[in-house]
């Protein structure tokens, strides 16, 4: 009985160059939308494509990723992201990158997290930031209502780059740990679905299937193979200029630098194998064994 279910409350708000919790206290949900929540750069866009692609049921010129608003970035005006989302006709799929707790929790509404080990979002996260644009840095820095410091760019050592990361949880972005960790703490909630990049990487098909059972639509039309088709990395970098967000006009190279490489490990010719065991104790500490585990690997969720 889902009136028996401790359903999760918002008990702060979060603010820095990126976010603004705030917005999500006067969100009128509807009881079909879909929220995408994930920490960063662990299959954002991908899961917004998926989501996209069977809520429309397979369309080539679908721009997912731009109908499908970040709730809590503070440089785009709240009314502007409530006009949009109330205009809209068809199901509705919103991104956060909020930890659980920042979050106003609908019980209506259907939630999707994707997670990754952390090192491959350094590493992607890396990209990200190196590549950004000058506008980029002027919309997080001088857009009025900053809280706390600017956001500066990366030092050119990746090395020294995860170093940061790990020392001062997820600097210069927002603390890692808790975001996974508090997704975690409620995984069996009826309306929440975990999903993790190793699995969509190993077998999209049956994901994507999994997730559409979860939203509860129809993965059987003939037009299935297209559907997978458009979500495939290597679909959505080749059409990088539709997928990514804004089209990836704020990052050098555009939507091919947003949309990257999708591979893992990278981080395995870097890292001294005493920062990886320093990682792995780290991952113990902060999540408990079982989601350390499974956030590292993927697979079935206990």
């Amino acid at each position: 009985m889902t009136s028996n279910i401790a359903w999760p409350v918002k008990i702060r708000e979060f603010h820095n160059h990126h976010f603004d919790s705030t917005v999500w206290n006067d969100f009128q949900f509807r009881d079909d939308d879909v929220v995408i929540a994930t920490y960063a750069k662990a299959g954002t866009t991908w899961m917004q494509q998926i989501v996209g692609q069977l809520i429309f049921g397979g369309d080539p010129t679908l721009e997912a990723a731009n109908l499908s608003p970040w709730l809590d970035i503070r440089i785009v005006p709240k009314e502007q992201k409530f006009a949009m989302l109330d205009a809209q006709q068809h199901r509705r799929f919103i991104k956060t990158h909020l930890p659980l707790d920042a979050l106003v929790y609908s019980a209506q509404a259907k939630y999707v997290y994707i997670a990754r080990d952390a090192r491959d979002v350094v590493w992607s996260m890396y990209n990200h930031h190196a590549n950004a644009l000058p506008q980029w840095y002027d919309a997080l820095n001088n857009t009025p209502g900053l809280v706390g410091p600017p956001i500066e760019p990366p030092p050119d050592d990746i090395h020294q780059y995860w170093r940061d990361w790990m020392d001062q949880d997820g600097h210069p972005f927002w603390p890692f740990w808790e975001s996974v960790r508090s997704w975690w703490a409620v995984r069996h909630l009826p309306n929440l679905l975990m999903v993790h990049f190793n699995d969509l990487r190993a077998d999209l098909p049956g994901q994507m299937r999994r997730i559409a059972n979860f939203l509860e639509i129809e993965a059987d039309g003939d037009n299935w193979d297209s559907i997978v088709e458009y979500c495939t990395f290597d679909w959505m970098k080749s059409h990088a200029a539709t997928t990514a967000p804004m089209g990836g006009a704020m990052w050098e190279g555009g939507g091919e630098t947003f949309i990257n490489k999708g591979t893992n490990g990278r981080w395995r010719d870097i890292l001294t194998a005493e920062e990886i065991r320093e990682y792995e104790r780290k991952a113990n500490s902060e999540l408990g064994e079982a989601c350390a585990r499974w956030l590292a690997n993927g697979g079935t969720i206990i």
